[in-house]
């Protein structure tokens, strides 16, 4: 009977001890992952203060829309890609090397098109061999209104930007533009429309894609860039435009 009873004496014991050792395992588990999720919420503060290029706030692939262009411009798809960029570089050689005229192109290559299947067509009949397929092409309607559509929004955002600055409320944004359509003056005189879109297309298929690759270094310098020009902003606005004198901003009252 003493056996017996120190025995249940013994058994509340050793389960008070290991629940005791449950409990600080479980203590020490939470506040690992309580420090965890501070170490986590902590490094999320610090990316976001991580200084991005034009604000941006999504990878690249997603800015440029996320579909078949950022796969092209990117070079996901390296075949399309290539071959969007060399025929690109083969209208600029013909266009603008050879002054070879659009039109003159066309007819060339129409006329070249039909003299091919004219001819075997009708030498089709003397070799014995069936009449050459001549697939229909036609242009679809979905997305040629939505290219239109695209086309649209964005003409319609940029004329409103050009109201929005010529209506005399930001100053900065005035000379901004002034001073970026006078460097694309002056680029305009160096060269004409073709090389310049041209420009255009290598800009982008390089600069994203090494934007891609090199965010990070490429951000770090365009911080240390902006802050020198906010600092000579700065003082461009302390001695000139501060100097330049305004005339009170009324608010005009609709009837």
């Amino acid at each position: 009977m003493t056996e017996h009873h120190e025995h249940e004496h013994e058994e509340p014991k050793a389960e008070s001890l290991i629940d005791k050792i449950a409990e600080k395992i479980h203590a020490h588990d939470s506040s690992s992952s309580d420090s965890e999720d501070d170490k986590g919420s902590a490094s999320a503060t610090i990316k976001s203060k991580i200084y991005r290029l034009f604000g941006r706030e999504r990878p690249v692939h997603k800015v440029f829309g996320g579909g078949k262009p950022a796969d092209i411009f990117l070079w996901r798809n390296k075949k399309v890609s290539g071959g969007v960029l060399g025929g690109a570089t083969v209208a600029w050689i013909l266009f603008e090397l050879l002054e070879y005229h659009f039109l003159t192109l066309i007819c060339h290559i129409l006329m070249a098109a039909l003299a091919v299947v004219f001819l075997w067509s009708n030498a089709s009949f003397f070799i014995n061999k069936s009449l050459p397929h001549i697939p229909q092409v036609h242009i679809p309607e979905g997305p040629v209104k939505e290219i239109a559509s695209a086309l649209r929004v964005e003409i319609n955002r940029g004329i409103a930007v050009l109201r929005e600055i010529a209506s005399g409320r930001d100053l900065k944004s005035f000379l901004s533009a002034i001073a970026g359509l006078w460097v694309l003056s002056i680029v305009g005189s160096w060269f004409n429309f073709l090389t310049l879109l041209y420009i255009g297309v290598i800009l982008l298929f390089t600069v994203p894609v090494f934007y891609e690759k090199y965010d990070d270094k490429v951000d770090a310098y365009a911080e240390k860039a902006m802050a020198e020009l906010k600092k000579q902003y700065a003082v461009f606005d302390a001695k000139v435009l501060s100097k330049i004198p305004r005339g009170p901003l009324k608010d005009k009252k609709i009837a």
